[in-house]
Protein backbone atom coordinates (compact mmCIF):
# COMPACT_ATOMS: atom_id res chain seq x y z
CA UNK A 1 0.00 0.00 0.00
CA UNK A 2 0.46 3.65 -0.07
CA UNK A 3 1.38 5.47 2.79
CA UNK A 4 2.70 9.23 3.85
CA UNK A 5 5.84 9.22 5.62
CA UNK A 6 8.20 11.98 7.42
CA UNK A 7 11.85 11.57 7.60
CA UNK A 8 12.75 14.97 8.58
CA UNK A 9 11.65 18.64 8.64
CA UNK A 10 9.83 19.40 5.44
CA UNK A 11 10.94 15.60 4.08
CA UNK A 12 7.36 14.50 3.10
CA UNK A 13 6.86 11.30 0.59
CA UNK A 14 4.74 8.70 -0.46
CA UNK A 15 6.25 5.17 0.48
CA UNK A 16 5.35 1.59 -0.36
CA UNK A 17 4.93 -0.33 2.61
CA UNK A 18 3.34 -4.12 3.51
CA UNK A 19 -0.56 -4.19 3.91
CA UNK A 20 -1.54 -3.68 7.60
CA UNK A 21 -3.16 -7.18 9.32
CA UNK A 22 -5.84 -7.09 11.03
CA UNK A 23 -4.97 -5.78 14.43
CA UNK A 24 -6.46 -8.50 16.86
CA UNK A 25 -10.46 -9.93 16.93
CA UNK A 26 -12.05 -6.72 17.76
CA UNK A 27 -10.47 -4.52 14.72
CA UNK A 28 -11.04 -3.79 11.01
CA UNK A 29 -8.74 -2.71 8.16
CA UNK A 30 -10.33 0.27 6.11
CA UNK A 31 -9.51 1.19 2.49
CA UNK A 32 -9.10 4.98 3.01
CA UNK A 33 -11.19 7.11 0.65
CA UNK A 34 -10.50 10.10 2.33
CA UNK A 35 -7.72 12.03 4.79
CA UNK A 36 -7.35 15.52 5.82
CA UNK A 37 -3.93 16.90 6.79
CA UNK A 38 -4.51 18.44 10.46
CA UNK A 39 -2.43 22.04 11.97
CA UNK A 40 -1.14 19.33 14.74
CA UNK A 41 0.65 17.30 11.39
CA UNK A 42 2.46 20.06 11.05
CA UNK A 43 4.69 19.60 14.14
CA UNK A 44 6.31 16.52 12.92
CA UNK A 45 6.29 18.81 9.12
CA UNK A 46 8.07 22.12 10.72
CA UNK A 47 10.57 20.03 13.00
CA UNK A 48 8.66 20.82 16.52
CA UNK A 49 8.69 17.11 17.21
CA UNK A 50 11.90 15.31 17.21
CA UNK A 51 12.06 11.57 14.81
CA UNK A 52 14.19 9.30 15.50
CA UNK A 53 12.55 7.15 12.86
CA UNK A 54 10.42 8.01 9.91
CA UNK A 55 6.80 8.24 10.84
CA UNK A 56 3.40 7.49 9.18
CA UNK A 57 1.41 10.55 8.77
CA UNK A 58 -2.46 11.35 9.62
CA UNK A 59 -5.09 10.60 12.22
CA UNK A 60 -8.13 12.06 10.10
CA UNK A 61 -9.68 9.39 7.72
CA UNK A 62 -13.24 8.32 5.89
CA UNK A 63 -13.36 5.07 4.35
CA UNK A 64 -14.79 1.59 3.61
CA UNK A 65 -14.39 -1.19 5.89
CA UNK A 66 -12.59 -4.12 3.92
CA UNK A 67 -11.73 -6.76 6.83
CA UNK A 68 -12.97 -7.64 9.99
CA UNK A 69 -12.17 -9.59 12.95
CA UNK A 70 -14.90 -11.94 14.74
CA UNK A 71 -15.49 -9.70 17.68
CA UNK A 72 -16.64 -6.80 15.56
CA UNK A 73 -20.19 -6.05 16.07
CA UNK A 74 -21.19 -2.16 15.53
CA UNK A 75 -19.37 -2.29 11.46
CA UNK A 76 -19.27 -4.46 8.64
CA UNK A 77 -17.10 -5.17 5.50
CA UNK A 78 -18.62 -2.73 2.93
CA UNK A 79 -19.81 0.05 4.95
CA UNK A 80 -18.52 3.45 4.88
CA UNK A 81 -16.91 4.65 8.06
CA UNK A 82 -15.17 7.52 9.88
CA UNK A 83 -12.44 7.01 12.13
CA UNK A 84 -11.74 8.56 15.65
CA UNK A 85 -8.22 10.44 15.25
CA UNK A 86 -7.97 9.38 19.06
CA UNK A 87 -8.25 5.76 20.25
CA UNK A 88 -8.70 4.19 23.74
CA UNK A 89 -8.71 0.26 24.63
CA UNK A 90 -12.34 0.64 24.37
CA UNK A 91 -13.21 -1.83 27.38
CA UNK A 92 -12.15 -0.08 30.05
CA UNK A 93 -14.10 2.63 32.85
CA UNK A 94 -12.89 5.45 30.94
CA UNK A 95 -13.28 4.73 27.44
CA UNK A 96 -17.08 3.93 28.79
CA UNK A 97 -17.56 7.41 28.99
CA UNK A 98 -17.29 7.40 25.13
CA UNK A 99 -14.28 9.52 25.59
CA UNK A 100 -10.56 8.49 24.59
CA UNK A 101 -8.45 10.96 26.57
CA UNK A 102 -9.97 8.88 29.43
CA UNK A 103 -8.79 5.79 28.81
CA UNK A 104 -7.43 4.36 31.61
CA UNK A 105 -4.29 2.56 28.97
CA UNK A 106 -3.46 5.84 27.82
CA UNK A 107 -4.68 7.55 24.49
CA UNK A 108 -3.28 6.55 21.44
CA UNK A 109 -3.16 8.75 18.02
CA UNK A 110 -3.12 7.56 14.36
CA UNK A 111 -0.33 8.72 12.78
CA UNK A 112 2.05 9.42 15.45
CA UNK A 113 4.22 6.73 15.54
CA UNK A 114 1.88 4.57 18.05
CA UNK A 115 -0.62 3.53 15.26
CA UNK A 116 -0.50 3.33 11.80
CA UNK A 117 -0.97 6.81 9.21
CA UNK A 118 -4.72 7.19 8.38
CA UNK A 119 -2.74 9.36 5.05
CA UNK A 120 -2.20 5.82 3.56
CA UNK A 121 -4.92 3.21 1.05
CA UNK A 122 -5.41 1.37 4.10
CA UNK A 123 -5.57 1.79 7.58
CA UNK A 124 -5.58 -0.86 9.98
CA UNK A 125 -8.20 0.29 13.50
CA UNK A 126 -7.94 -1.55 16.89
CA UNK A 127 -11.32 -1.75 19.38
CA UNK A 128 -13.15 -1.04 16.20
CA UNK A 129 -16.76 -0.84 17.70
CA UNK A 130 -15.15 1.74 20.06
CA UNK A 131 -13.01 3.50 17.54
CA UNK A 132 -15.33 3.46 14.10
CA UNK A 133 -18.43 4.47 13.15
CA UNK A 134 -20.84 3.94 10.59
CA UNK A 135 -21.43 7.45 8.40
CA UNK A 136 -24.84 8.12 9.18
CA UNK A 137 -27.42 9.58 6.54
CA UNK A 138 -27.09 12.94 5.68
CA UNK A 139 -23.35 13.39 6.43
CA UNK A 140 -21.13 13.95 3.65
CA UNK A 141 -17.24 12.81 3.08
CA UNK A 142 -15.78 16.55 4.72
CA UNK A 143 -18.04 16.51 7.50
CA UNK A 144 -17.46 12.76 8.30
CA UNK A 145 -13.74 14.08 8.01
CA UNK A 146 -14.41 16.59 10.59
CA UNK A 147 -15.75 14.82 12.85
CA UNK A 148 -12.79 12.87 13.12
CA UNK A 149 -10.90 15.30 14.60
CA UNK A 150 -11.67 19.23 13.89
CA UNK A 151 -14.52 19.70 14.73
CA UNK A 152 -15.18 17.41 17.90
CA UNK A 153 -12.20 19.43 19.08
CA UNK A 154 -13.68 22.78 18.41
CA UNK A 155 -16.77 21.74 20.36
CA UNK A 156 -15.23 20.66 23.14
CA UNK A 157 -13.32 23.95 23.63
CA UNK A 158 -16.66 25.51 22.94
CA UNK A 159 -18.27 23.06 25.66
CA UNK A 160 -15.33 23.57 28.41
CA UNK A 161 -14.73 27.46 27.94
CA UNK A 162 -17.90 28.21 29.98
CA UNK A 163 -19.78 30.55 27.82
CA UNK A 164 -22.44 32.53 28.82
CA UNK A 165 -25.77 33.17 26.54
CA UNK A 166 -24.93 36.52 25.45
CA UNK A 167 -21.67 36.16 26.35
CA UNK A 168 -18.02 37.45 24.50
CA UNK A 169 -15.79 35.13 23.50
CA UNK A 170 -12.42 35.45 21.49
CA UNK A 171 -10.88 32.26 19.55
CA UNK A 172 -7.06 32.50 18.77
CA UNK A 173 -5.93 30.83 15.63
CA UNK A 174 -8.13 30.59 12.63
CA UNK A 175 -7.25 27.29 11.25
CA UNK A 176 -10.16 24.12 10.98
CA UNK A 177 -9.99 23.69 14.42
CA UNK A 178 -10.12 27.48 15.14
CA UNK A 179 -13.05 27.82 12.49
CA UNK A 180 -14.26 24.93 14.28
CA UNK A 181 -14.91 26.59 17.53
CA UNK A 182 -15.60 29.99 15.89
CA UNK A 183 -18.97 28.27 14.92
CA UNK A 184 -19.69 25.95 18.17
CA UNK A 185 -19.39 29.42 20.26
CA UNK A 186 -22.02 31.05 18.47
CA UNK A 187 -23.92 27.75 18.96
CA UNK A 188 -23.39 28.06 22.62
CA UNK A 189 -24.64 31.20 22.94
CA UNK A 190 -21.98 33.39 22.31
CA UNK A 191 -23.01 37.08 21.15
CA UNK A 192 -20.11 38.23 20.02
CA UNK A 193 -16.92 36.29 18.88
CA UNK A 194 -13.58 38.25 18.05
CA UNK A 195 -11.83 35.89 15.62
CA UNK A 196 -7.77 36.65 16.34
CA UNK A 197 -5.53 35.36 13.43
CA UNK A 198 -2.21 36.63 11.56
CA UNK A 199 -3.21 36.22 8.07
CA UNK A 200 -5.94 39.21 6.75
CA UNK A 201 -7.85 36.24 4.65
CA UNK A 202 -8.16 34.20 7.77
CA UNK A 203 -10.16 36.55 9.63
CA UNK A 204 -12.04 37.84 6.69
CA UNK A 205 -12.94 34.35 6.44
CA UNK A 206 -13.87 34.61 9.77
CA UNK A 207 -15.92 38.25 9.68
CA UNK A 208 -17.88 36.54 6.59
CA UNK A 209 -19.21 33.91 9.16
CA UNK A 210 -20.38 36.71 11.46
CA UNK A 211 -17.42 37.30 14.09
CA UNK A 212 -15.48 40.06 14.69
CA UNK A 213 -11.78 39.53 13.23
CA UNK A 214 -8.74 40.77 15.28
CA UNK A 215 -5.05 40.97 14.55
CA UNK A 216 -2.45 39.81 17.12
CA UNK A 217 -1.38 40.72 20.06
CA UNK A 218 -4.98 41.49 20.95
CA UNK A 219 -5.59 41.21 24.12
CA UNK A 220 -5.14 45.21 24.27
CA UNK A 221 -7.90 45.35 21.57
CA UNK A 222 -10.28 43.12 23.17
CA UNK A 223 -10.10 44.55 26.37
CA UNK A 224 -10.68 47.90 24.53
CA UNK A 225 -13.43 46.45 22.99
CA UNK A 226 -15.27 45.26 26.24
CA UNK A 227 -14.69 48.44 28.02
CA UNK A 228 -11.58 47.12 30.19
CA UNK A 229 -13.73 44.30 31.27
CA UNK A 230 -12.15 41.40 29.01
CA UNK A 231 -13.83 38.50 27.55
CA UNK A 232 -16.13 36.14 29.43
CA UNK A 233 -14.29 32.94 27.39
CA UNK A 234 -11.10 32.57 25.15
CA UNK A 235 -10.30 29.86 22.94
CA UNK A 236 -6.61 28.91 22.21
CA UNK A 237 -6.48 27.13 18.81
CA UNK A 238 -2.70 27.44 18.51
CA UNK A 239 -0.61 27.05 21.97
CA UNK A 240 2.19 28.85 21.21
CA UNK A 241 4.14 31.06 24.30
CA UNK A 242 2.53 34.67 22.45
CA UNK A 243 -1.14 33.21 21.83
CA UNK A 244 -1.60 31.49 25.72
CA UNK A 245 -0.08 34.82 26.99
CA UNK A 246 -2.40 37.03 24.84
CA UNK A 247 -5.13 34.51 26.02
CA UNK A 248 -4.37 34.81 29.52
CA UNK A 249 -4.62 38.61 29.30
CA UNK A 250 -7.91 39.24 27.52
CA UNK A 251 -10.03 36.67 29.54
CA UNK A 252 -12.09 38.62 31.96
CA UNK A 253 -11.55 37.95 35.81
CA UNK A 254 -13.49 35.29 36.55
CA UNK A 255 -13.12 33.93 32.76
CA UNK A 256 -12.39 30.72 31.50
CA UNK A 257 -9.35 29.96 29.02
CA UNK A 258 -9.69 26.73 26.99
CA UNK A 259 -6.88 25.22 25.18
CA UNK A 260 -6.68 22.79 22.39
CA UNK A 261 -3.80 24.35 20.29
CA UNK A 262 -0.96 21.20 20.72
CA UNK A 263 1.88 22.99 22.15
CA UNK A 264 5.63 22.53 21.71
CA UNK A 265 7.79 20.39 23.79
CA UNK A 266 9.26 23.36 25.62
CA UNK A 267 7.53 24.20 29.00
CA UNK A 268 5.03 27.79 28.69
CA UNK A 269 5.94 30.04 31.50
CA UNK A 270 2.45 30.13 33.54
CA UNK A 271 1.65 33.67 34.60
CA UNK A 272 0.92 31.65 37.89
CA UNK A 273 0.24 34.35 40.39
CA UNK A 274 -1.73 36.58 37.80
CA UNK A 275 -4.42 33.93 37.06
CA UNK A 276 -4.45 33.83 41.06
CA UNK A 277 -5.51 36.42 41.26
CA UNK A 278 -8.00 37.04 38.72
CA UNK A 279 -9.90 33.56 39.41
CA UNK A 280 -8.68 32.05 35.76
CA UNK A 281 -10.07 29.17 34.78
CA UNK A 282 -7.69 27.47 32.33
CA UNK A 283 -8.90 24.20 30.99
CA UNK A 284 -6.81 22.16 28.30
CA UNK A 285 -7.95 19.20 26.31
CA UNK A 286 -7.49 16.79 23.35
CA UNK A 287 -10.26 15.83 21.17
CA UNK A 288 -12.75 13.26 23.04
CA UNK A 289 -13.73 12.21 19.63
CA UNK A 290 -16.69 9.84 20.22
CA UNK A 291 -18.48 11.47 22.68
CA UNK A 292 -18.90 14.71 20.65
CA UNK A 293 -20.61 12.29 17.94
CA UNK A 294 -24.47 12.32 20.08
CA UNK A 295 -24.11 15.82 19.63
CA UNK A 296 -22.82 17.06 16.47
CA UNK A 297 -24.22 14.29 14.33
CA UNK A 298 -27.55 15.65 14.42
CA UNK A 299 -26.63 19.15 14.03
CA UNK A 300 -24.59 18.47 10.92
CA UNK A 301 -27.95 17.02 9.51
CA UNK A 302 -30.26 19.00 10.22
CA UNK A 303 -28.27 21.94 8.77
CA UNK A 304 -28.04 24.03 11.87
CA UNK A 305 -24.36 23.63 12.37
CA UNK A 306 -22.58 24.83 9.07
CA UNK A 307 -19.13 23.94 8.23
CA UNK A 308 -19.08 24.40 4.62
CA UNK A 309 -16.02 26.17 3.47
CA UNK A 310 -13.34 24.89 5.67
CA UNK A 311 -11.72 22.48 3.75
CA UNK A 312 -10.53 24.60 0.65
CA UNK A 313 -8.03 22.41 -1.45
CA UNK A 314 -7.90 18.81 -2.40
CA UNK A 315 -5.30 16.58 -3.77
CA UNK A 316 -4.53 12.85 -4.78
CA UNK A 317 -2.68 10.88 -1.88
CA UNK A 318 0.72 10.94 -4.46
CA UNK A 319 0.64 14.59 -3.81
CA UNK A 320 0.46 15.02 -0.39
CA UNK A 321 4.09 16.92 -0.26
CA UNK A 322 2.15 19.56 -1.96
CA UNK A 323 -0.53 19.25 0.37
CA UNK A 324 1.82 19.73 3.41
CA UNK A 325 3.20 22.42 1.55
CA UNK A 326 0.07 24.10 0.93
CA UNK A 327 -1.05 23.75 4.61
CA UNK A 328 1.97 24.75 5.92
CA UNK A 329 1.84 28.27 4.41
CA UNK A 330 -1.17 29.47 6.42
CA UNK A 331 -2.08 31.77 3.46
CA UNK A 332 -5.67 33.18 3.85
CA UNK A 333 -7.11 30.55 0.39
CA UNK A 334 -6.24 27.44 2.00
CA UNK A 335 -7.52 26.52 5.09
CA UNK A 336 -8.06 22.67 4.98
CA UNK A 337 -6.46 20.16 2.67
CA UNK A 338 -8.20 16.77 1.97
CA UNK A 339 -6.06 13.69 0.34
CA UNK A 340 -7.86 11.22 -1.56
CA UNK A 341 -5.59 7.80 -1.93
Amino acid sequence: MRTVVIDGPGNIRVETRPDPALPGPDGVIVAVTAAGICGSDLHFYEGEYPLAESVALGHEAVGTVVEAGPQVSTVNVGDLVMVSSVAGCGACAGCATQDPVMCFSGLRIFGSGALGGAQADLLAVPAADFQVLKIPVGINTEQALLLTDNLATGWAAAQRADIPFGGTVAVFGLGAVGLCALRSAFMHGAATVFAVDKVDGRRQRAADWGATPVAPAAAEAILAATGGRGADSVIDAVATDASLTDALNAVRPGGTVSVVGVHDLKPFPLPALSCLMRSITLRMTTAPVQRTWPELIPLLQSGRLDVDGIFTTTLPLDEAAKGYATAGSRSGDDVKILLTP
